[in-house]
């Protein structure tokens, strides 16, 4: 499984997003001003528990924005499911499709497949959480090995203060 040291610079990735363009890590890190990067892998659409916490990023936009953090949410659900998904919620994010596995695989994002010791909705990716500076350094990270236990968008909120005040 692929693990990262804090302040190790996060893997670069291309992916495509739900609205057609295409999306490289490293051209938003050459973006001018100092945006941190909140980077999300969730389920899929299909899943009530991500469904609720990405409604909550969402609700939580105006903190993220005011704090200088994009926030970049990445699946490997197929895109019409997302499409659907992004009209009926209404996402203002960008939401990645990761069709070949390339990020979970690079990020090492727990994957569960045929081998997991239980069934939960056939195979796909778990929830994931990468924290990143400007410069594309880890700050935060944080793997899921099933839907719950993640951390709540007010517990990323308070991730990023403690961040912030206690950076070298």
């Amino acid at each position: 499984m692929t693990t990262f040291k804090l302040n190790q610079d996060a893997p670069d990735f291309t992916l495509p997003t739900v609205s057609g363009e295409t999306f490289t890590f490293s051209d938003v890190l050459k973006e001018e001003g100092e945006n941190w990067n909140l980077i999300v892998y969730f389920r899929g659409s299909w899943c009530p528990a991500c469904m609720s916490e990405l409604d909550e990023f969402q609700n939580s936009r105006d903190y993220f924005d005011k704090h200088n953090i994009r926030l970049i949410t990445v699946t490997h659900d197929d895109k019409e499911s997302l499409e659907k998904m992004v009209d009926e919620h209404d996402f203002t994010f960008p939401v990645l499709i990761d069709e070949n596995l390339e990020f979970l695989s690079s990020y090492g994002v727990h994957y569960h497949d045929e081998q997991a010791p239980y069934e939960d909705h056939g195979t796909h990716g778990e929830p994931a959480y990468f924290l990143t500076d400007d410069q594309g350094k880890v700050l935060y990270q944080q793997r899921q090995t099933s839907p719950f236990g993640r951390p709540h968008p007010n517990e990323i909120r308070k991730i990023v203060k403690y961040i912030r005040s206690n950076l070298k």
